[in-house]
């Protein structure tokens, strides 16, 4: 199994996630095409635009909601209006689909990974993926977390609509079972997330409350063509970064509507390309290419007149030129009150040969 994102995030290095979730069923609608090969279509996307992991959703709707269970998203964009109804229409893989989407997987390089709803799919899918998602619906839910701290793999855990203390006893209770590193995932429940609802702020709180942990955003908000918050949800902290995938963000409903697709996903990584080389390392030295800035702008001791040898330098005698390639004005109480070792012309820039 490939493990990008562990790797990737040891290594300090930015993740990006696409959040397959349950969109192949509408992209095998539109293409005629069966849910397996949409599926399949859509990871040799994701990965042929550079993403690093795709995840899926494994739930069924028994199991997952009960049938009078309202929704909770904007019903503008998604007309469905029970969860359990909602669920029912994309709950048809099992473990049989997912060990073909896994194996898929492994063969063109991209890591696998799907968010479990049940104890029974959190079974079948652990020989399938090296990291388990734990959504922000199940934060409570500690017997579940529990369960599945019990298996011993790295987690992500999304921690939307939930308060510190919420968020720090389902943190102890993984601990409890678990020594992987965690990672902590900003999220707002809010489907789409309006941009002032995003909350990016919270990541660097999150960073400062839960310093021993990985931190990243799964976003809901509308892509844009500037993608100004995956980038300021990275600058300030994400490491990781988990969106929605979709083929076509024009499709109604479920979660085409608030998706990246591949050409945003290629933007969002080529965006943080740059941004990695413009906050560069941090490390308070001088840069090899100041090198020359360094040496020529900088300045030296000068000589304002003409100094016979043997003659003792004054302060009169003396200012401060560039370039920055004799001794340092800082050196300037070394000078004064010696002689000079030579006849020195005025405009010299001294030299410590050029004093006895």
């Amino acid at each position: 199994m490939i493990k990008t994102i562990e790797k990737r995030l040891r290594a300090g290095k930015f993740v990006l996630i696409a959040e397959i979730g349950v969109n192949y069923y509408d992209i095998a609608k539109k293409l005629n095409i069966s849910n397996i090969e949409a599926a399949k279509l859509m990871i040799l996307e994701a990965k042929n635009a550079g993403i690093h992991a795709v995840k899926f959703q494994t739930y069924k709707a028994e199991t997952i909601a009960a049938k009078n269970s309202p929704s909770y998203w904007d019903t503008n964009e998604e007309k469905t209006t029970s969860q359990y109804a909602l669920f029912k229409k994309y709950d048809s893989f099992g473990d049989y689909e997912y060990t073909q989407l896994a194996n898929f997987c492994n063969e063109i390089g991209i890591e696998f990974c799907s968010t479990p709803f049940d104890f029974n799919s959190s079974d079948y899918l652990y020989d399938l993926m090296n990291v388990y998602k734990i959504s922000s619906s199940d934060i409570s839910n500690l017997p579940f977390i529990s369960y599945i701290a019990k298996k011993n793999k790295p987690i992500i855990l999304s921690i939307g609509a939930a308060n510190l203390d919420e968020i720090q006893e389902a943190v102890s209770t993984i601990k409890r079972y678990n020594k992987k590193k965690i990672t902590l995932l900003h999220c707002v429940l809010e489907y789409p997330t309006p941009y002032q609802d995003a909350n990016l702020a919270k990541i660097k709180t999150l960073k400062d409350t839960f310093p021993d942990m990985y931190i990243g955003y799964s976003d809901h908000t509308k892509p844009d063509s500037e993608y100004d918050v995956i980038e300021v949800a990275y600058l300030l902290g994400a490491q990781l970064i988990e969106k929605h995938f979709t083929l076509d963000k024009s499709l109604t409903g479920n979660d085409h509507y608030h998706a990246m697709d591949v050409h945003d996903a290629e933007e969002i990584l080529t965006h943080i390309e740059k941004i990695d080389k413009i906050r560069g390392c941090g490390d308070l030295v001088a840069l090899p290419t100041e090198s020359a800035a360094r040496q020529n702008a900088r300045r030296s001791i000068v000589t304002t007149k003409s100094i016979l040898k043997g003659t003792t330098f004054t302060s009169d005698m003396l200012t401060f030129k560039r370039p920055g390639t004799g001794i340092p004005p800082r050196n300037i109480g070394s000078v004064i009150g010696r002689k000079a070792s030579k006849d020195l012309p005025e405009d010299k820039i001294l030299q410590n040969e050029d004093i006895e």
